[in-house]
């Protein structure tokens, strides 16, 4: 590896500041970039100016000569100050000046060729400048001086005797070729080429004239692709303060017509401090340039850390430039340096030092650029090194092969791209990103696999992509009182018969267990991938894995190909702190994040990540239950960190279980990750609270409703795990010591989730507890969370229940669900009140509690942190099939006018799922809450109209496939819910999103309405409002759906939608790039 050397001339007043911080710079990017580069920068120090004169006499003393003239480059801060020149003595009679030490080095380096940018290094500093902003704010020209030659080179004479002094301006035609020729390789530097703008004052002067003529020759005979125009230089100084950017482009000038019109040019950004130079005595990497900022030695605020050393690291940029020929890496610091000084509103981070109208110190902002330049470089070395990872035999790649750092990612955006498939450089998601994944797990309900069979034989009945991989539990409208019946005897028997015929491993026969429940208990990993067919699916996260519920057709398409997409959700984060109180549960947690934060807010279509040193007061069901109402609370996923508690849970896994303990992948999120919001919640600050009819968030401390009376209680539902079954029987328990007897009225049922968990409270005489306080036992099912099978709450009853949901007709038609934890609900059973749990939590015997809950109980593996492996894109890889064709669809129809929030148990009601068909399903659209719809759509107005959060609650495709086949054209929302949004166009169904006020303010009821879609506008009243739809999106409607693009792509149908719509992506942005300009360098 090639070295080279730097010295470094501090010199006086702010130089040594200012150096050292373009010091940290360059050493960052020989750091960074040595082994892209085969290069390593070392730095040496020498002295010049007043410091060099009065440690060794002289201001350039030899040594620092012989060391500048052995370097590859010399970086200068600055040199003078009030203090030199020394007074002088009999010894010493003329003593040296430090500015003269500068004029030395200058001539025994040759540095003929002086270049000093006028730029401004970042868009908002135009505003700064002391002409006005329409003037400047174009402006982008370099100046290029020739630096030993002309007035101040030639033969002059002092006054004389006679009062007569003289100076001569003299050049010769190869100082003017030397010259020109650098200002040419300049020009053509950039595409196109700068002009080049000759200045000088050849109406007057001969030197002038001779400078015109070899520059014209020297042009036209070596550099004939390079523009050329003269200009007078008392007019060109006119010009530069009327119009400067009529200068733009390289301006050649001799030395005093260049030394006049640089200074002059520097005022026009707003301060000394932001402009670099270079001198330079020749060409390419062979050739020893000085840099240096423009400004002096600011004696009067030396040694107080507020100089700015921007001119001093755009500077080191010109050096990397210039002596090492590094462009990107110039680049890379000139973008560092507008990241950091520019504000708010152009992207930047709005860090600056006081004349800027900042309060940085010099080191702050040395310290933010290196921050923002590491970014700049790991770029580069990404675009260096992606291709050269190395992978293993499956194509995964390998972490430890990566010559650059991925973006940090948060938990959750980890796991996605540990399961991404041809995933391309950098290796890495970020928020918006269409990926390609393997899905490790899929599991589904009877209910939802009756959906999901309908697109299977839509696809002819493919198969499955691995029968050890799909859970399928029959669950959701099964009860041993009617399994009989003809709808969930034909549930049951779908079911079987599919499994029979795929050879399913995991079926889960009638009130055998929730869906949920036994698959985190004995299935499910950290790190893995899960899709499930119910919007509960994420209750898996607790073990850290992405688990997400998604309609049944969007499920279907894993399990026959593997795979899946997803557009990478932002995450949310809520960290935990504190200790809670004995008794409270994962349930009383949710619920009092959900009173705090509100549904569908911060976690709304987002990805929680649950993190926090409170973590390690939660055991797996307390984590499960929190991770179940992540969908109430909005979220797409609720993933817990893995840990040690969740290794000490899976280890527990025994007999046929103990073959799901291996593979699990313990990820961490990366210091620096981006979350759209993180939110502390203090764990010993929860109290019991319920969550009142009919909105989960509907938060009220449980003292508020003391006394409240209730016609039903249930302790059950896939969220009430067995830690809190266990805690309920011991509240009842304790009720029944201290005499509480049952009232004789109203409805007490205990559901437990899984034949295993009713098992074991039965081994711990729990359920004899149960019953005895009047609660009937039920067969593990849904039940009353539902209300679709046997269990089904009256109209006008009023219910305290342990489940997630408490929606209007959630637990029965007309009914008024409340949702607690199962130990409020316990408390409340006694009297059919609603009952504060906390005196009998306080009763219970707790080292009883301990022994039946067993938490962490078995030891498990000790955890290793992994990075994501995904498999990754093979470079120059194209797609060999051919492009979803694009269709000009444009709609018209009439407006059906919504609220937010509809939630897609209002748009098709469980009851009537899941449907014959499309059209079946349309006739039961919004049958309970707007019962005139369908004929509204049927006399045209098929454009739905909502708010914000459109489709929110269970995860069923009906929802689309029933509002597209009532007839509707479109829907137009402020938002989606996330599973909705992906069947809505899985089901190629339109969705667009339009978030400005003055639409939903004309966008009434029956309104008309035009929707242009390749155009993205949608026009009513004579007013056009853009709307987005990604380009996925639009090739998966296109495409006819899922199913029609299986047919036509196979188990490729994913990769190539995603590749399809990053192509369109990339066209549109290609498009829009060549209108730009591109940046000019310096």
């Amino acid at each position: 590896m090639k070295t080279e050397t730097i010295v470094l001339l501090k010199g006086d007043g702010i130089g040594p500041e200012i150096v050292t911080e373009a010091q940290k710079v360059l050493q960052l990017v020989s750091d960074a970039r040595k082994e892209a580069n085969n290069l390593q920068l070392e730095f040496k120090e020498e002295l010049i100016g007043g410091i060099a004169i009065d440690q060794t006499g002289s201001p350039l003393p030899e040594k620092t000569l012989n060391s500048c003239l052995n370097a590859s480059a010399v970086l200068l801060g600055a040199v003078g100050g009030p203090q030199w020149p020394r007074p002088a003595t009999p010894e010493n009679p003329h003593p040296p000046r430090p500015e003269q030490g500068l004029l030395d080095i200058r001539k025994k380096m040759n540095l003929f060729c002086n270049i000093r940018p006028c730029i401004f290094p970042c868009d908002s500093l135009k505003e700064k400048s002391p002409l006005k902003e329409e003037i400047v704010k174009d402006t982008e020209f370099i100046v290029v001086r020739e630096l030993t030659g002309g007035a101040y080179f030639g033969q002059r004479q002092e006054e004389n005797a006679e009062g007569v002094a003289y100076d001569t301006i003299i050049y010769s035609v190869p100082e003017v070729q030397r010259i020109t020729r650098i200002a040419a390789q300049l020009a053509l530097a950039h595409d196109p080429p700068y002009p080049i703008i000759s200045i000088d004052k050849a109406n007057v002067l001969a030197s002038s004239r001779l400078w015109r003529r070899v520059v014209t020759e020297t042009i036209k005979n070596e550099f004939p692709t390079v523009k050329l125009q003269h200009q007078l230089v008392d007019s060109a100084a006119m010009i530069m303060v009327k119009n400067p950017s009529a200068l733009n482009g390289v301006l050649l000038t001799e030395n005093m017509f260049g030394d006049i019109l640089s200074d002059e040019c520097s005022v026009i950004p707003g301060s000394l401090g932001l402009l670099p130079s270079a001198s330079l005595n020749g060409w390419g990497k062979e050739s020893n340039g000085l840099y240096e900022p423009i400004h002096g030695s600011a004696p009067e605020i030396a040694g107080q850390n507020i100089a700015n050393p921007i001119g001093t690291i755009l500077s080191a940029a010109m050096l990397l430039r210039y002596s090492f020929g590094l462009e990107r890496e110039a680049k890379a610091i000139e973008k560092a340096v507008a990241k950091v000084l520019d504000d708010e509103k152009h992207g930047g981070l709005n860090i600056r030092t006081k004349e800027l109208g900042g309060n940085a110190t010099t080191t702050e902002i040395g310290d933010a650029i290196c921050k923002a330049l590491a970014d700049e470089l790991n770029q580069l070395n990404i675009e260096d090194f992606a291709d050269q990872v190395e992978v293993d035999s499956t194509g995964h790649l390998i972490p430890s092969s990566l010559k650059f750092k991925r973006r940090p990612m948060t938990l959750c955006e980890k796991i996605i791209c540990n399961s991404a498939v041809g995933l391309p450089a950098p290796y890495d998601v970020r928020p918006g990103d269409m990926v390609c994944v393997k899905v490790d797990w899929t599991i589904a309900s009877e209910l939802t696999w009756k959906g999901m069979e309908k697109t299977y034989n839509a696809m002819g009945r493919p198969g499955v992509n691995r029968n050890d991989r799909f859970w399928l539990a029959i669950d959701h409208t099964v009860d041993p009182s009617i399994n009989d019946q003809p709808k969930p005897k034909a549930l049951i028997k779908a079911s079987r018969d599919f499994q029979k015929e795929a050879g399913i491993k995991d079926l889960h026969g009638p009130n055998e267990t929730i869906l949920h429940t036994d698959f985190y208990r004995h299935r499910a990993l950290p790190g893995q991938m899960i899709i499930g067919a119910d919007s509960h699916s994420c209750s898996a996260g607790a073990l850290g894995n992405f688990a997400v519920g998604l309609g049944a057709a969007d499920v279907l398409m894993p399990l026959v190909t593997g795979e899946t997409w997803f557009k990478v959700p932002e995450t949310c984060e809520i960290r935990f702190v504190g200790k809670p109180k004995f008794g409270i549960t994962g349930k009383d947690i949710i619920i009092h994040v959900l009173g705090e934060l509100k549904r569908n807010t911060v976690g709304f279509e987002r990805a929680c990540e649950w993190t926090g040193p409170g973590l390690k007061y939660l055991s797996c069901d307390d984590r499960f239950a929190i991770a179940n109402m992540s969908t109430e609370f909005g979220g797409i996923a609720g993933v817990f960190q893995a840990d040690e508690i969740t290794a000490n849970f899976i280890a527990k896994r025994t007999g046929e279980d103990a073959n799901y303990k291996e593979g699990a992948l313990y990820f961490r999120a990366d210091e620096g990750a981006q979350y759209s919001s993180s939110h502390i919640i203090d764990l010993s600050k929860v109290e019991p609270s319920v969550c009142k009819y009919p909105a989960p968030d509907n938060v009220a401390p449980v003292g508020e409703l003391v006394g409240m009376d209730l016609d039903g209680v249930f302790i059950g539902a896939c969220t009430t795990a067995e830690e809190e079954l266990i805690l309920a029987g011991l509240v009842l328990e304790a009720g029944l010591k201290k005499g509480y007897v049952p009232v004789c009225k109203g409805t007490r049922k205990v559901t437990p989730g899984s034949a295993s968990i009713l098992a074991r409270l039965r081994e711990l005489g729990l359920i004899d507890v149960y019953e005895k306080a009047g609660f009937q036992v039920g067969a593990p099912g849904c039940s009353y969370c539902l209300g679709i099978a046997a269990d089904r709450a009256g109209e006008g009853e009023v219910w305290l229940s342990s489940q997630n949901r408490n929606f209007k007709n959630r637990m029965g038609k007309g009914s008024i669900g409340n949702v607690a934890s199962a130990s409020c609900v316990a408390a409340s059973s006694f009297d059919m009140k609603v009952t504060d749990p906390t005196e009998l939590l306080e009763a219970i015997d707790k080292k009883k509690w301990e022994e039946y809950r067993q938490f962490n109980v078995v030891k498990g593996e000790d955890i290793v942190i992994s990075e994501p492996a995904p498999i990754i894109a093979k470079s120059g890889e194209k797609s060999n099939v051919d492009k979803v064709e694009s269709k000009n669809v444009t709609i018209k129809g009439k407006i059906q006018r919504f609220e937010d929030h509809i939630d897609t148990d209002a748009i098709i009601p469980a009851e009537f799922m899941p449907g014959t068909s499309d059209e079946d399903l349309g006739t039961h659209c919004f049958q309970y809450v707007r019962p005139e719809f369908r004929q509204k759509v049927k006399d045209g107005s098929t454009i739905v109209v909502a708010g914000v959060g459109f489709g929110s609650g269970s995860s069923r495709e009906e929802a689309p496939r029933a509002l597209k086949g009532s007839g509707v054209k479109c829907v137009i929302a402020r938002s989606y819910a996330f599973i909705y949004g992906r069947n809505q166009y899985n089901m190629a169904l339109y969705g667009i999103i339009i978030n400005d006020d003055a639409f939903y303010e004309i966008a009434t009821e029956d309104k008309e309405i035009y929707i242009d879609i390749p155009n993205r506008y949608v026009e009513i009243e004579g007013k056009k409002f853009p709307f987005h739809l990604s380009s996925m999106e639009e090739k998966l409607i296109e495409g006819g759906g899922v199913t029609d693009l299986y047919s036509k792509y196979k188990n490729e149908l994913f990769r190539v939608t995603i590749k399809h719509a990053l192509d369109a992506d990339n066209e549109r942005a290609c498009k829009k790039a060549c209108l730009g300009n591109d940046n000019l360098s310096w």
